[in-house]
């Protein structure tokens, strides 16, 4: 890619995504799974752009969804309502009625209270719920405390034992239908172990479901295989298929997966400029225009995100020194990368960091009123806007209405 035009066409910071690769990770997935019945359904959280989703709904994708806001941005981004799924530990009334109302394909219950309430509901509006109950394995993936998932002392899902208890109580309901078993071990994952083993504990509970005559239909394996951000190892897709294939041997039930991560992390690169350098007695500081509120992971997750250098100058390789590469924010947490070896940066040099676009602009804020960066699609070789930068009067409008009088904040 060109980052340098781009860079002058759009200005920085400034999201890029290679749409192709997407597409290319979404068909590689599910192909991994096409000796079977497979939903894979692309988790909105990691990227939630429109037209990317749009990309994706174009090669039948399905949605998994964590809030009533992701659903309805599958739905316009022409995601089919029958191929999307709503997870979340806490889903208000009104999502769950929203939920039943537009008639996706299940909603995943989390919870004996969750399960009431989606009950009840269903109830009120007269409509049968379709429901699918996340069991949580107590199964450590191995994977950063912040996005682990599947250990019991993690909020989300329920144990086996109150899993099956919450099936019976699902088969017998006038108003819930049980179609589906859910499971996520969490994010980023590298090793293939925990899977294989949370998968042939959850297709065993399964059997034991369905000789209760609770009669499911899908197994929901969630996502979270990882990506190279450093020196990860990875799961290689073909033998994380066949671990779940080999779970389920004899069950007719669709799969049902939920990358989000592998979809369009790799695809994503963050464009930066460099704004000056700054030295003090003990420390080199790169300057950049984009900050921790841009792209968090370093300072949420001390993730590392490998970066290139582009210039319009040659850069001296020889005269390289450690430095942090930090942003404008006033937080000393407000960097994108620490003790990185650089060489003598000019202002106007780009920074470039890559595998950005999963948790990138999705976790973006508007942290000290900065303005989030736009969003750039590169398909064919050609470039288009996804999602223009956002203007200062977009920031404060509502909140100059209420001051003004010309709004009470109920709209």
């Amino acid at each position: 890619m060109d980052f340098l035009t781009l860079a002058y066409k759009y200005k920085t910071p400034l999201y890029v995504y290679d749409l192709d690769k997407v597409k290319n990770q979404f068909l590689n997935f599910k192909q991994a799974f096409n000796a079977r019945k497979n939903l894979i359904c692309y988790a909105l959280k990691a990227n939630s752009n429109l037209s990317l989703i749009n990309t994706l709904a174009k090669l039948d994708s399905g949605a998994d969804c964590v809030s009533i806001g992701e659903v309805k941005r599958a739905i316009l981004a022409g995601i089919k309502k029958y191929k999307i799924i709503f997870s979340g530990v806490g889903k208000s009334d009104e999502e769950i009625t929203e939920a039943l109302e537009l008639d996706i394909l299940f909603i995943n219950a989390e919870s004996k209270q969750e399960l009431k309430r989606i009950e009840s509901i269903a109830k009120q509006t007269k409509k049968i719920a379709r429901i699918s109950i996340r069991v949580n394995p107590n199964i450590d993936a191995k994977t950063h405390p912040y996005i682990s998932t599947g250990l019991h002392e993690n909020k989300f899902g329920v144990d086996m034992q109150s899993a099956s208890e919450l099936y019976l109580y699902a088969k017998n309901s006038s108003f819930l239908n049980p179609v589906g078993i859910h499971f996520h071990l969490g994010s980023q994952l590298s090793d293939l172990e925990p899977i294989s083993s949370a998968a042939q504990k959850i297709a065993d509970f399964t059997r034991s479901l369905l000789a209760l005559k609770i009669d499911l239909k899908f197994f929901d394996i969630g996502g979270g295989i990882g990506i190279v951000y450093d020196d990860e190892k990875t799961i290689k897709l073909y033998d994380y298929a066949q671990a779940i294939l080999n779970a389920l041997k004899g069950l007719d039930l669709t799969i049902i997966c939920e990358p989000g991560r592998y979809i369009v992390g790799e695809s994503g690169f963050l464009v930066t400029k460099v704004l000056y350098e700054k030295y003090t007695d003990k420390k080199r500081f790169v300057i950049i225009d984009a900050a921790m509120n841009d792209l968090i992971r370093p300072s949420l997750y001390g993730a590392i995100h490998k970066f290139k250098v582009y210039s319009q100058n040659k850069l001296d390789k020889t005269k390289e020194s450690l430095a942090d590469v930090v942003g404008p924010i006033c937080e000393s947490g407000d960097y994108l990368a620490k003790n990185i070896l650089l060489p003598p940066l000019s202002s106007g040099d780009l920074i470039v960091f890559e595998n950005a676009g999963a948790y990138g602009y999705s976790m973006a804020s508007n942290y000290n009123t900065r303005r989030r960066p736009a969003e750039i699609g590169i398909e064919h070789g050609s470039d288009r806007i996804l999602k223009r930068r956002e203007k200062f009067e977009d920031m404060i409008a509502d909140e100059l209405k209420i001051l003004k009088g010309e709004s009470d904040g109920f709209e």
